[in-house]
């Protein structure tokens, strides 16, 4: 009986180390359900930009440019998913060190953890997550050149916009940088990491290029109100994973980031129909497209930190920002942002961003603030981090914008912009459009 004891009791002291392993990869797994949601959330945010933003800004072309948006906006996501994984997520979400860019540990991703700090999903399905954002994000920049920029400076500004820009803003903020550790600047889903680095680096670019010929004496109408329709809708839709997404959990602060980005969407939507009516005597589906996107950029910092009520008047105050910055851009500084990047986008993320300092507060419903914070506090914060990016993204958009157009010409010939992108930058037609 004794042997027998005693073969049992080896047998237990040499499993200790396989349970003792066991308990540390069980400890270390992430879990199924947030995971499952982090991933659906990365197709959510393809989803808006293909074939969401490529519908929504092909329709607002004319016909002879369709393609090319599609193109652009196809290949600008390709490159960036690329450069995100060389060097883009290590220089956003790489290990912690000045507070000014993540450490290399993770370039290719050959350094990923089981679990991404903070969170309960992979660092894998981390990654793909915001590669996605940073897909879509200078993507976002197109709709400001469309018409006139040459194809090979497009790909090459935007591959290098996602390394110098996206990516260090991303580590500000989102990546444990100086802006979130030491200002305490909150976004989010992107107000500031995404809309106002794409919204004033696309005002740059349009800057930069000119303006297209005939602008602003000839009307350049959508080829397709109804590919913008369909288009808004996909991005609404998406959005959903975008801010929803964000949570990195399938929990109460998804669900509350999903009501309030839809809430948003929709106030914006309406009020933008309601601004049409008196403006120019009638709603257009344009109008109500413009305003849910508007709507929607300007919730997003704010997203899960605010109340459903709250998220209405956040729609409410986008219309009023943003239908007079279309205005104030195109007609009296006579700026050709040929879709409105910087004034639906850009000015949108920066109200947004700048209206949660507010907001935050727990006796309108919001989240609260961290210890030590007041709203004066927060609001400071906020116009910081909303300053010093907005800074960041124009200075470099500058020298890379005119960087690159010193190897490849930023804009196509008069000519080619004449017959259009479709047929000179492609050698393809687009269907026409009764």
């Amino acid at each position: 009986m004794r042997k027998w004891s005693a073969v049992l009791l080896a047998g237990a002291l040499a499993a200790l180390p396989t349970f003792a392993h066991a308990q540390e990869a069980l400890a270390d797994a992430g879990d199924s359900g947030d995971t499952a949601w982090v991933l659906v959330s990365a197709a959510f945010v393809m989803l808006m930009c293909a074939p969401g933003l490529t519908l929504f800004y092909g329709g607002l072309v004319r016909a002879k440019n369709f393609l090319s948006v599609l193109v652009q906006v196809g290949a600008i996501a390709a490159m960036a998913s690329m450069l995100w994984v060389i060097a883009g997520y290590t220089l956003a979400f790489g290990h912690v060190t000045n507070g000014w860019f993540g450490a290399g540990n993770a370039w290719m991703l050959i350094d990923l953890g089981n679990v991404r700090e903070n969170t309960s999903v992979p660092e894998s399905a981390f990654a793909l997550f915001q590669m996605m954002f940073a897909a879509i994000t200078p993507a976002l920049m197109a709709g400001a050149w469309v018409d006139r920029a040459r194809f090979g400076w497009v790909v090459a500004f935007c591959a290098l916009w996602g390394l110098v820009v996206y990516a260090p803003v991303a580590h500000w903020i989102w990546g444990g940088g100086w802006l979130a550790s030491r200002m305490g600047t909150l976004d989010f889903a992107g107000g500031i990491v995404v809309h106002t680095t794409a919204g004033v680096s696309a005002l740059v670019a349009a800057l930069l290029l000119g303006k297209r010929n005939g602008f602003p004496r000839t009307l350049m109408l959508p080829h397709s109100p109804a590919l913008t329709m369909a288009g808004a809708a996909l991005l609404w839709m998406g959005w959903f994973g975008f801010n929803g997404g964000s949570a990195l959990a399938a929990n109460d602060d998804a669900a509350t980031a999903i009501i309030n980005t839809h809430l948003a969407a929709c106030s914006a939507a309406m009020v933008w129909l309601l601004v049409e009516r008196f403006a120019v005597g009638k709603p257009t589906s344009i109008g109500f497209a413009t305003g849910a996107i508007a709507g929607l950029a300007t919730v997003t910092p704010a997203a899960g930190y605010i109340a459903p009520g709250a998220a209405i008047l956040f729609g409410v105050v986008a219309v009023m920002v943003c239908y007079p910055m279309i205005q104030l851009v195109k007609q009296k500084l006579k700026i050709d942002d040929s879709l409105d990047v910087f004034a639906v986008h850009g000015m949108g993320g920066i109200t947004g961003s700048l209206l949660l300092a507010i907001f935050l507060s727990p006796k309108l419903g919001g989240t609260g603030y961290a210890e030590g914070k007041t709203m004066v506090g927060q609001l400071a914060a906020q116009f910081i981090g909303v300053g010093v990016v907005a800074v960041w993204s124009a200075i470099a958009s500058v020298v890379l914008a005119l960087g690159v157009s010193l190897i490849i010409p930023m804009r196509v010939g008069e000519d080619e912009e004449r017959e259009g992108l479709d047929i000179t930058s492609h050698g393809e037609r687009a269907w026409e459009f009764d």
